[in-house]
């Protein structure tokens, strides 16, 4: 099949489309460029930089620590694999908890509100303390490992967080598909499983990559019970060179760590609002 001709006054529009994308890209890299300059003339010509390069930003420093900041990383991984299943796990059941409907499930309802209300207000180093030292302290004679501990505070505060999550994607879906689920035939369970959650859980794809991005900076907080990860191991180094360019090589690689995800998220939120918007243009 031929393709229709394309009138002069179409041609005209691309090409205005193309010479303004064009310069909308040069304008962007010009400012850039302009911007990092000024910031590099500032930091660089300040009065303490020469102590600050040395301090924080050593290259051999940086070298020597990288070998034990990245073998305590992998503790973080670790951490955080089985973190994200528990979230995962005890979230949706949470979330599932609070939409049961009779006032039957009130008792079920009120402590799961309660269970979120808590852990929501807490700040997280708060309940890394009370389970790493409160958890211990009941039977002093056995030794629990300090990345288990870590493990249960962060499965414990992000359940609540997760949880809200995915309550909201819940209750978002209309009533309408709960009642047609229900009028064939399935049951609460069944209408959850097919029917309401998988539409919940794109709505709110999003929030929940923000919430996992979050959860791979708090891991490093298991340092404060002992556990040699990234940031212990940081600390151990810094502790005998007095050089704090460890903390930046940590840092460096968890932005490594979390730059696939944070680009993920980008990518699956525009690909969302492209397809609720029907491919238009806004």
């Amino acid at each position: 099949m031929a393709e229709l001709p394309v009138s002069d006054v179409e041609l005209g529009r691309r090409a205005f489309r193309r010479q303004k994308a064009t310069r909308s890209v040069l304008v962007s890299i010009l400012s850039t460029l302009i911007f990092a300059v000024v910031i590099w003339f500032v930091i660089t010509n300040s009065p303490g930089w020469q102590t600050t390069q040395e301090t924080f930003f050593n290259p051999e420093h940086f070298v020597a620590a990288l070998p034990e900041v990245a073998k305590g990383l992998w503790l973080n991984i670790r951490i955080l694999f089985v973190a994200v299943i528990g979230v995962a796990i005890f979230a949706t059941l949470l979330a599932a908890a609070r939409t049961l409907g009779g006032p039957i499930f009130f008792p079920i309802r009120f402590l799961a509100a309660a269970y979120t209300d808590i852990f929501r207000g807490i700040p997280f180093l708060v309940v890394l303390y009370l389970i790493g030292f409160g958890v211990p302290a009941l039977n002093p004679t056995t030794r629990i490992p300090a990345a288990f501990l870590g493990t249960i505070a962060l499965v414990l505060t992000y359940t609540s967080y997760v949880a809200e999550v995915i309550r909201a994607g819940l209750e978002s879906i209309h009533p309408s598909q709960r009642y047609a689920a229900r009028s064939l035939g399935l049951t609460h369970g069944q209408t959850l499983r097919h029917i309401i959650v998988p539409q919940a859980i794109r709505k709110v794809t999003p929030a929940l990559m923000n919430d996992f991005i979050s959860m791979q900076k708090d891991v490093g907080l298991i340092s404060v019970l002992g556990a040699v990860d990234a940031i212990r191991s940081a600390q151990i180094y810094q502790a005998t060179t007095y050089n704090f360019t460890p903390y930046v090589v940590a840092g460096v690689l968890f932005i490594v760590m979390s730059f696939p995800f944070i680009r993920l998220s980008d990518w699956y939120t525009a690909k969302l609002r492209k397809r609720e918007q029907m491919g238009g243009t806004v």
